[in-house]
Parts: C-alpha cells; sequence; structure tokens
C-alpha cells in the first residue's frame, strides 16, 4: 500500500513538472515503473480491438457496468468518444440478455410454473427493487438504479414486475450513457488532477 501511494506521488509530481494546462489528459506519459504505466504499456502493446473488446467486457461485469468501463478506458489511454461507446456497447449487450432472459422465464411462471423459493438476500434486493419501481417507474428505477443495485439485477426485477421488455431497454439504454458518460469524464478530471 505504501509503495501504491509512493508511486502515486512520484507520478503526480513528474507529471506536474513535465506538464502543462494544455496537455491532453488522455495522452498523459505516465512514469514506466508506475503503475499506470504498466497499465496504459500494456494496453498500448494491444491490438486496437482487444482494448475495445477488452472495455466491453469489463463493462458488461455487474456493479462495475458502463461508468467503470468508461471510466477505466480513459484511464487506460482511450479516446474519451472510444471509451464511451465500448463501455456503453458492453454494459447493453448484458442488460439485453439479462432482460430477454427475466422476460423468457417470467412468461413461464405467468403460465402456471410455480416460482422458485428465494433467499433471504434475493428476496431483500426484490423489495427494494419493488418500492424503488412503485415510487420512480421505469424511467426513474433506470436512471437512479445504480445507486442501489446494479443495472443487470434492476432491469430483470422491472421485467418480472411486469414492465415492457422494450421500455426498460430503453431507458436502461438512456441510463447507460449518462452514467458511462460521467464517469469517463470523471476519468479525464481525476488524470487532470494528478497531472498538476
Amino acid at each position: 500500500m505504501i509503495q501504491t501511494l509512493t508511486a502515486l506521488t512520484e507520478t503526480a509530481q513528474t507529471l506536474a513538472l513535465a506538464g502543462g494546462a494544455e496537455t491532453d489528459p488522455t495522452q498523459i506519459v505516465f512514469p514506466e515503473d508506475s503503475f499506470w504505466g504498466q497499465l496504459r504499456g500494456w494496453t498500448e502493446s494491444l491490438p486496437e480491438t482487444l482494448q475495445w473488446l477488452g472495455v466491453i467486457a469489463v463493462s458488461a461485469i455487474p456493479f462495475f457496468e458502463s461508468y467503470g468501463g468508461g471510466f477505466l478506458g480513459v484511464l487506460i489511454g482511450m479516446p474519451l468518444w472510444a471509451a464511451i461507446i465500448a463501455a456503453v456497447v458492453g454494459n447493453m449487450l448484458s442488460l439485453t440478455i439479462v432482460v430477454y432472459t427475466a422476460h423468457g422465464i417470467r412468461s413461464a411462471v405467468v403460465k402456471g410454473r410455480e416460482p422458485q423459493e428465494m433467499s433471504e438476500g434475493k428476496r431483500k434486493r426484490r423489495e427494494k427493487a419493488k418500492r424503488l419501481f412503485d415510487k420512480f417507474g421505469v424511467p426513474g428505477v433506470s436512471l437512479l438504479g445504480p445507486f442501489a443495485l446494479p443495472s443487470q439485477i434492476t432491469a430483470p426485477l422491472m421485467v418480472s414486475f411486469g414492465a415492457n421488455r422494450n421500455l426498460v431497454l430503453i431507458w436502461m439504454l438512456v441510463s447507460v450513457i449518462v452514467w458511462g458518460t460521467g464517469f469517463a469524464l470523471l476519468g479525464i478530471g481525476f488524470l487532470n488532477l494528478i497531472s498538476g
């Protein structure tokens, strides 16, 4: 931990001496022996397609999603627009899969099958999402849901509550774009902060 803090301090000092206000934060050159320098060096050694696929894959992970993917994309040196697009694509791919799966499960349950018994944790998450859904509707849960639960949980829950899956996907797309863009911009702010 102390080595990491020391490396971050040295990186910030190097950047403050070498950088200027006109420096593009996504093009900052980090010392090769720092964590960010090693991460960027490794990332830049990959073909551009793999860089995109990496951010797409990371953005498909619950609790990381488009906001984490956009932030990471900017930190590893991708242009802002590329980081946002890759993050949105990854998050929406996973959301589409879980929403259509939830719709299929709900359709099967409604046709007369008995629902499976839920664990205490799942039941509590479902109750929390239902309260949010009743209070804010599909647009509100889509935009505010990431404060409470990942979109890969809130989206299928809304469908299981009876919301139209296409409406859920439209509002989730809006949410994913807003959150991904916001955190990508925070990534640029973070780079500006450490660059002096």
